[in-house]
């Protein structure tokens, strides 16, 4: 690890929101992303990075080193009164944001939290940005919004009305803009001080709302459909070796028709190429962030982090496509001029607009998590693949290479920890000053810069009675409330060759593994708390 002479490294933490694992043109896809790829082409590329598959637990996860539900977001925003699953980060973790305080860091925050189930401006806000480390804030407190006119917009703690936007105002590009503010604003208030900045985008989360103008770059790309891109994909990871050529490329979902004899063909396109537009969107956001750092001096000394938070997102808005009556669609919700909003996949209307809320589907989802199975939601790897660009030019010298070690989002914060020279604590200070937090679960990614071991050992994870934990190479997973499955991943990373039968005693380790793990960190069985909901749905 190398550290300026004057100063210690400055870190940029950049997040996105369910993006598939091959998207972005520097991971195989077809999306234009030139600023992602020269961090790519000047840093390093993970391939085998994992999130926990859902917005909330992955948030919550990466920020705190811990794994989610030892932070009380084990699910979402509910509060369902068990210590995994209160839908707000608790006393018992401190934030990235937390610990490289301590060293002296000035710590900002821009676009969406979703950590915390109070979200009204007149409620509490003890788990909210800037009570949680960071010195200045400004996003939304909750998860997805109309990118033109984004519900529970904040700056701080205070609420930002709707009327107070100005002209043409995109949620993307006030991302992009507040980040690459606080960098320069900083910069020249404190230049002796080190800088940690966290860039949550919601993009490409739907609703599918892009600019004509960053649509029509996609015009026609999408038109082979889905089955024929998915192979085109393999192709271009393949050669690039982000994948083994021995991998298979999964099938596809089979209750999706292939793309030979889906219907509403333009519609379906404009849907990907919508998607696209967003990413695209927040790429060039992220060139102004970079900009910035060059502009101030900053780039060779900043640690910038690129990943998304699950694997692309299947969700269909409002049930399968199909042509409905346009007064169902109309919601309660106007636009920013007033237009009434037609939520729902309707093959009828043409997403982008902000008249529009809808979303890309599973097909697409596919062809984002191309060669892996399944989506955000569940464990098996096209839910919890996902990118991770780090660029580093003052330490990472094997610029452009790919790194094959496994890690997750509690490294996040070990690395953050490495970085700036941060202890992380066992009692919680500050606002809470509670008594003891729990011990970091990360392992740092330092190491890996350098292409040696960083010793991690075991991955876990669980969401919605989804479960895995990775050792050595093998797998054990399950999609609830199915049987348990066994890979082995570097034989065959698609999850394809189910070996569960053929190496039981493999099979009981991995499970004992899991029990103890799901035992330790506060995990309810999936199907006892929906049991649980019911019930208090019912008393109330």
């Amino acid at each position: 690890m190398h550290e300026n002479e004057n100063r210690k490294p400055n870190i940029v933490l950049i997040l996105n929101d369910d993006m598939g694992f091959s998207d972005l043109s520097c991971y195989g896809g077809e999306v234009h992303t030139p600023n992602l790829d020269r961090l790519a082409t000047g840093g390093l590329r993970f391939t085998q990075f994992y999130n926990t598959a859902r917005c909330c637990p992955s948030r919550a996860s990466m920020l705190t080193g811990l794994h989610p539900h030892q932070t009380g977001v084990g699910h979402m925003m509910g509060d369902d009164g068990l210590d995994g699953y209160r839908g707000d980060l608790n006393d018992r973790c401190i934030t990235i944001a937390d610990a490289v305080r301590s060293e002296g860091y000035g710590t900002y925050m821009s676009g969406k939290w979703h950590i915390s189930r109070h979200t009204g401006p007149d409620g509490p806000k003890h788990s909210w940005p800037c009570q949680r480390g960071f010195d200045e804030y400004y996003g939304i407190i909750t998860g997805a919004a109309n990118f033109w006119k984004p519900n529970t917009l904040t700056r701080n703690n205070t609420r930002i009305q709707h009327d107070e936007l100005p002209e043409g105002y995109f949620f993307t590009d006030a991302v992009s803009d507040e980040a690459a503010t606080y960098i320069q604003n900083h910069v020249d208030k404190t230049p002796e001080r080190p800088f940690f900045t966290y860039v949550a985008y919601t993009a490409p989360h739907w609703p599918l709302h892009a600019h004509e103008e960053d649509i029509a770059r996609y015009n026609g790309r999408f038109a082979a459909g889905w089955d024929e891109l998915r192979e085109e994909r393999l192709s271009r990871m393949r050669e690039m070796k982000i994948l083994d050529e021995t991998w298979q490329l999964t099938a596809r979902d089979p209750s999706q028709l292939p793309w030979g004899e889906a219907q509403y063909k333009a519609w379906n396109q404009r849907r990907m190429e919508v998607y696209a537009a967003q990413i695209t969107r927040m790429d060039t956001g992220i060139g102004r962030i970079i900009d910035t750092l060059e502009e101030t001096g900053q780039l060779d000394n900043t640690l910038i982090l690129f990943l998304a938070d699950n694997g692309g997102c299947a969700e269909e808005l409002g049930g399968p496509p199909a042509k409905r009556d346009t007064d169902s669609l109309i919601s309660t919700e106007t636009t920013s001029d007033g237009k009434p909003v037609y939520r729902g996949n309707d093959p009828g209307i043409m997403p982008g607009p902000e008249t529009t809320y809808q979303s890309y589907g599973v097909p697409w989802a596919n062809l984002s998590n191309t060669p892996f199975r399944l989506y955000k939601h569940w464990v098996h790897e096209g839910g919890i693949a996902t990118p991770l660009i780090a660029h580093w030019p003052d330490a990472i010298k094997s610029t452009g290479e790919l790194r094959h070690q496994p890690g997750q989002l509690p490294d996040i914060m070990a690395t953050c920890l490495e970085v700036s020279g941060a202890t992380y604590p066992e009692e919680h200070g500050g606002l809470f000053n509670t008594g003891a937090i729990l011990p970091l679960e990360g392992t740092s990614l330092v190491p890996i810069f350098d292409a040696k071991d960083n010793g991690k050992e075991v991955l876990y994870w669980e969401h919605e009675g989804n479960c895995a934990v990775r050792q050595d190479g093998w797998k054990l997973v399950c999609k609830f409330p199915g049987d348990w499955e066994l890979y082995d991943l570097e034989a065959e990373r698609t999850e394809i060759n189910d070996l569960a039968a053929k190496h039981p005693q493999k099979l009981e380790e991995l499970t004992g593994l899991y029990r103890d793990w799901a035992d330790r960190c506060f995990i309810y069985p999936w199907d006892k708390l929906q049991e649980r909901r019911r019930q208090r749905r019912h008393q109330a």
